[in-house]
């Protein structure tokens, strides 16, 4: 029991590292909480989270080997990711300037789907999943069962993760007072988001 925890505790470590640190979805994940509240924004945390764990099982499975030999369908999806990125930005930046929890305010538009869909086309995810495995998983007759407990562990990890930027999302809600504040707060998160799409291009 202690050797497995010791193995898998950099794991973890890296899991937390990978998830904390900002990024196009810990981005829209607090940009939809500011603006409408903390629980619309778990979808998008359950299903980034859950999407990346897939990803770590698929890749586990042989699915990494087959896109790492395939660098066009790498490009597609960096693309599509970056294209459908600078849309949601968009939407967030001309999005009206209400005021958040207000019986007025929009529906959110973002939701699981969108979540999970980010992951999947985010070849940095693949790219993530593939060292995961390629360190992590070993070899042997336990490779799938370490596969899958690697999966789980990084879906344990990253759920409080991303939900911590949805409650640094809730929490600068209550410094918003007016429609301008809203409206400068949700063009400085569309810049952010556009941002940190467009430099996962570039780097």
């Amino acid at each position: 029991m202690s050797s497995t925890f010791l193995t898998m505790l950099p794991f973890v470590l890296f899991a937390f590292v990978a998830s904390i640190t900002p990024g196009p979805t810990n981005i829209l994940v607090m940009s939809n909480s500011a603006r409408y509240g903390f629980k619309a924004a778990l979808p998008i945390v359950f299903g980034a989270c859950t999407s990346a764990g897939l990803i770590v099982l698929a890749v586990g499975n042989g699915i990494g080997e087959t896109l790492d030999q395939l660098p066009l369908i790498e490009s597609f999806m960096k693309w599509t990711g970056v294209l459908w990125l600078s849309y949601l930005a968009w939407q967030i930046y001309r999005s009206p300037a209400m005021l958040p929890h207000t019986e007025h305010a929009a529906p959110h538009k973002v939701g699981l789907w969108a979540g999970a869909s980010l992951q999947l086309v985010n070849p940095k995810t693949w790219m993530m999943a593939l060292a995961v495995i390629s360190v992590f998983a070993g070899s042997g007759q336990d490779r799938q069962v370490r596969t899958l407990c690697l999966s789980m562990i990084f879906f344990l990890v990253a759920l409080p993760c991303m939900g911590t930027w949805a409650l640094l999302g809730a929490g600068s809600a209550k410094w918003i007072r007016s429609s301008s504040a809203m409206r400068r707060f949700n063009r400085f998160m569309a810049f952010l988001l556009l941002g940190s799409a467009w430099l996962s291009v570039l780097a």
